[in-house]
Parts: structure tokens; sequence; C-alpha cells
């Protein structure tokens, strides 16, 4: 099996990690052009934007199975049957893989990939944020809604945050490693339907801020 994936450094390192099967042959690329033209039986779109002429072109390379890093998009809200997977910096070198299928693909069909690529695997809901995405940012979220009420800072809740739920990173650190525009991202799909998860005030303007 060939594999065409079109990442950046942070991510190509990350599924370095997961050390695919020698007999799995991977094309690394670095334009959506490049991934299109790839010859492969899977591509993957590593650095997904939702707009109309990307979803396009990859849609060109179905009915081969095209995975996308499409945390915040539901596969409706792409408009495409693109199997999405949860590809934040940080989560994707876990040791189990979330996914989110659209309805004309079934598990059987994407368990053989997976398989062959020896990844474990969850098939989470086709919503916003899949599961861990959403966990993520709500808590992100209210961390800065802390900070903004000036109930302490950003060092001593991210040290509240990894003595008291025995976290890897605090949710100041996770906004650094995943991204805050992702972050914000998600969180403004997820508000669109519930106001709790309107973003807060400070992360608004730290996002402002770049």
């Amino acid at each position: 099996m060939t594999v065409a994936i079109l990442a950046d450094e942070v991510l190509k390192q990350e599924l370095l990690t997961k050390k695919l099967p020698e007999a799995i042959t991977v094309v690394w690329v670095d334009s959506v052009r490049s991934l299109t033209i790839a010859d492969a039986d899977v591509y993957m779109d590593l650095l997904f934007e939702l707009n109309a002429e990307r979803t396009q072109q990859l849609k060109r390379l179905q009915p081969k199975p095209v995975i996308v890093n499409a945390v915040p998009w539901t596969t409706n809200k792409t408009g495409a049957n693109f199997i999405r997977i949860n590809a934040w910096p940080g989560l994707l070198q876990r040791p189990v893989t979330e996914i989110a299928l659209p309805a004309t693909v079934s598990e059987a069909s994407i368990k053989t990939i997976f398989e062959q690529w020896q990844w474990q695997y969850v098939v989470a809901p086709d919503i916003p944020g899949m599961i861990t995405a959403r966990v993520l940012a709500t808590i992100i979220n209210e961390a800065f809604y802390t900070l903004g009420a000036q109930v302490s800072t950003r060092e001593e809740i991210d040290i509240a945050m990894k003595l008291g739920t025995s976290y890897p990173y605090g949710p100041f650190e996770w906004s650094e490693k995943i991204g805050l525009t992702r972050v914000y991202e998600l969180l403004t799909e997820l508000s669109h339907v519930d106001a709790r998860y309107t973003p807060a005030p400070a992360l608004q303007k730290a996002v402002d801020l770049g």
C-alpha cells in the first residue's frame, strides 16, 4: 500500500513516531497539487483547510480513501465524503487514533487500512471536535475565562491542572502546542449550536494579537 501524505514538519514527526510497517510506502508531499498528482492507494491531507477549491481538488482522488485533518468541520460541512482524523499537534502520536466517518464509508473498509498500518483507532461521532479535541478546547476556553477574570496567572493555572488532573500539559501549554487558532476555529463552530462554547474574550484577544 502506498500512502501520500501532506503534512508540515511537526505533524510529520508525530506520524513518524507511529512507525508504519515496512510494507507501507509513504510519499511525503508539500502541497495540495503534489498530493493530487501522487499515485497512491490512500491520500491524507493533514493541512486541510475548509474552502471549495481544496475540497474539489481532493474529491478528484476519490473513490480512493481521502483522510483529512478536519477537526472542527463535519463531513457534511466539508461537502465531501472524506474520512476525518483528529490530527491536532500533540494528539496524532497517541496510541489510539480518533476518526469520524461519513455515512457513505463503512467501518469495515477503513478497518482494513488501519490494520495494514497497524494503528489502533476509535470511530468518533461525526460532530465538530469529535471527542478529545472538543474536551480540550472547552478546558482551554475555561482557562482563558479564568485568566480574563484575573483569578490566577497562566503559569499557576497550568500547574493546578497538571497537579489536579495529572494531565501532561496545562490548558495554556496545550493551546500553544495545538495552536490557538485551531482551538478558536473549533470553539466558534461549536458555539453556533451551543453558546456555552463561545470563545472567552481573553482567548479572542489572544487570537487577534496573533
